[in-house]
C-alpha cells in the first residue's frame, strides 16, 4: 500500500467527507481546518470567516488504488469550483474552493486538474479554486467527524 494525504476544501466539510468515504482506495477522511492564521482553531471561530481557515477534509488514500489525479477529479465533480467563497447556502471564506498542495509536483497536478475540469464544461464559468501551500491541518471537533453518517 502506498499511503498518501490530500487536503481539500470545497464548502462544508461534512459534504466532502460523506462522498469521499465511499470510494475504493480511501483509507480515512478527517474533517478539519487549514489555511488560517490562529493556532488551535475551533468551529465557532472558523465560522466567523475572519480566521483565514477553510473547512477542509484531509484524505488518506492508497495511491496504488486511487491516484491523486483521480481524487481531484472527484473533488471537481462534488463541489462547484466557480463560486467564490460559497457552496450553495454556505457563504464565507471558510467555504472556499481550495487545494492545499505539499510540493511542486502536487501543485502542477492540481493546476492540470483545474485546466482539465474547466475545459470539460461541467461547471459554467471560470474556476476560482485557490491553490495554497499546505502548512498545517487541524482536525475539527469530534462531533464533526462522520457527521453525515
Amino acid at each position: 500500500m502506498k499511503k498518501e494525504l490530500a487536503t481539500l476544501g470545497g464548502g462544508c466539510f461534512w459534504c466532502l467527507e460523506a462522498v469521499f468515504t465511499r470510494f475504493k482506495g480511501i483509507i480515512k477522511v478527517v474533517s478539519g481546518y487549514a489555511g488560517g492564521r490562529i493556532p488551535n482553531p475551533n468551529y465557532e471561530r472558523v465560522c466567523t470567516g475572519s480566521s483565514g481557515y477553510a473547512e477542509v477534509v484531509q484524505i488518506s488514500f492508497d495511491a496504488d488504488v486511487m491516484s491523486y489525479e483521480q481524487l481531484l477529479g472527484i473533488f471537481f465533480t462534488i463541489h462547484d469550483p466557480t463560486t467564490l467563497n460559497r457552496q450553495g447556502h454556505d457563504i464565507g471564506t471558510q467555504y472556499r474552493s481550495v487545494i492545499f498542495y505539499k510540493d511542486d509536483a502536487e501543485k502542477t497536478k492540481a493546476e492540470e486538474a483545474i485546466k482539465q475540469s474547466e475545459a470539460s464544461g461541467r461547471w459554467h464559468g471560470k474556476y476560482v479554486t485557490e491553490l495554497a501551500k499546505f502548512e498545517k491541518f487541524w482536525p475539527a471537533e469530534q462531533y464533526h467527524q462522520g457527521y453525515y453518517e
